[in-house]
């Protein structure tokens, strides 16, 4: 098989070793965009072929010299959902599950990923699945996107981080293969199904939580990574209509920046770290600073609680600030056992990877049966608080094949 090739629907020079990682020179022009590698913008597709051509001779003399042994293959992979692959034809299936940051929520999504990998090729199945978590924002998914469509895969599952602004990536991903969201949608994209949790339902899970936790009412502070993603939008919406006493509107939608007040609690604002773990912990300490009135204080995503934890704690404010939030961060439960957090609103991540292969393997199928009316496979949350966290995380341990000893000792003991 040629160890260069020119793929007609992306227009690639690809070299493969199975003794290096794979190196790509990228001449690709796919709807008008040059990947910057080289310019070859104006250059005919026969010429790439030409240089396919050379290139083979060139390595092919490499290889008898060397010693090495290459491989590669050649083929136009059109998006659709039935094609060749898996256990009737030997070659496998590669699916490819993207994250939207890195954080131990997407650890425990990834071991279900992989035991849905195991699961399948155990049945029969031939199939591969990687795992992309990209670590700075927008521009970072961009890129291992596209490489991951340039590479070829049989369907993607992806958690967009700001899917109003990524319109043409989504698009690109959906023209080229199976394409599913999961964690946080992209309903205005041509995605299959969506796999995850009601994200507004989630938020105001989370505000009956507060109402639990501080029933003569509270001065709140809402603390996230970025907004532009469309889960936090609706857990904060959410959270605002459930301590407003608003009626169930999910399209509902309060810009940020003012005071919202309601009978008995306030939301004083939602203050945005994207991602940065040490400026997380700095604005809670700022916010603790600021409002003298703050007593409750609420993350959104998997490592804002910890920061809360840790900011709480620091300024001698245990007891006095109440510290709720979302998923299963070793120290949002170990705050939970501790009572310096009261509870938290966990997903299940673990079943968001499962099901998105076990969906991409049936998709790539042709079955068409398993996505649903609203095209929403819903995976319910659930209240984690000092009554069962010992539980939860012990169950949680066994997914991820921990002891299922939990953390430490409760502080004070």
């Amino acid at each position: 098989m040629p160890i260069f090739c020119c793929n007609r629907s992306v227009g690639i020079v690809r070299y493969e070793s199975i003794v290096t990682t794979e190196i790509y020179v990228r001449l690709a022009i796919r709807s008008l965009h040059v990947y910057p590698l080289i310019e070859v913008a104006t250059m005919p597709h026969h010429r790439l072929n030409s240089i396919c051509a050379i290139l083979n001779r060139i390595v092919a003399g490499l290889v008898i010299a060397g010693g090495l042994f290459l491989a590669s293959g050649c083929e136009s992979k059109p998006a659709g959902m039935a094609g060749p692959g898996g256990a009737s034809s030997g070659k496998p299936l590669k699916f490819a599950y993207v994250t939207n940051g890195v954080a131990e929520f997407w650890n425990v999504a990834e071991a279900g990923v992989r035991q849905a990998e195991k699961d399948l090729n155990a049945a029969g199945k031939n199939v591969k699945v990687e795992v992309r978590h990209p670590p700075d924002g927008v521009v970072d998914q961009k890129r291992m996107v596209q490489e991951l469509l340039t590479v070829g895969v049989d369907g993607v599952a992806i958690s967009p981080i700001d899917p109003d602004n990524q319109g043409d990536l989504l698009a690109e991903i959906a023209k080229e293969t199976i394409f599913i969201t999961n964690d946080s949608d992209a309903p205005k994209s041509e995605r299959l199904v969506y796999i995850g949790m009601d994200n507004y339902l989630a938020g105001r899970q989370c505000g009956e939580m507060i109402k639990e936790a501080m029933p003569e009412g509270a001065k709140v502070m809402i603390f996230v990574g970025r907004l532009g993603q469309l889960n936090a939008k609706q857990r904060r919406q959410g959270i605002i209509d459930e301590l407003l006493g608003r009626s169930i509107d999910p399209e509902r939608y309060d810009e940020p920046g003012k005071e919202l007040v309601g009978d008995k609690y306030t939301v004083l604002d939602t203050r945005t770290d994207d991602f940065d773990l040490v400026k997380a912990k700095a604005l809670a300490q700022d916010a603790i600073t600021r409002h003298q009135d703050l007593n409750c204080m609420v993350g959104l995503f998997a490592y804002n609680p910890p920061k809360l934890i840790d900011a709480v704690k620091d300024a001698g404010m245990v007891g006095k600030i109440q510290v709720l939030g979302f998923d299963e961060d070793e120290g949002t439960l170990q705050g939970i056992r501790d009572g310096v957090m009261y509870g938290t609103c966990v997903q299940n991540p673990y079943q968001y990877g499962y099901q998105s292969i076990v969906m991409l393997d049936k998709l790539k199928a042709g079955d068409k049966s398993v996505i649903p009316a609203d095209k929403f496979v819903n995976i319910p949350a659930r209240k984690i608080t000092k009554a069962n966290v010992d539980e939860f995380w012990k169950e949680l341990n066994k997914l991820l094949g921990k002891a299922e000893e939990v953390g430490k000792p409760a502080e004070g003991k």
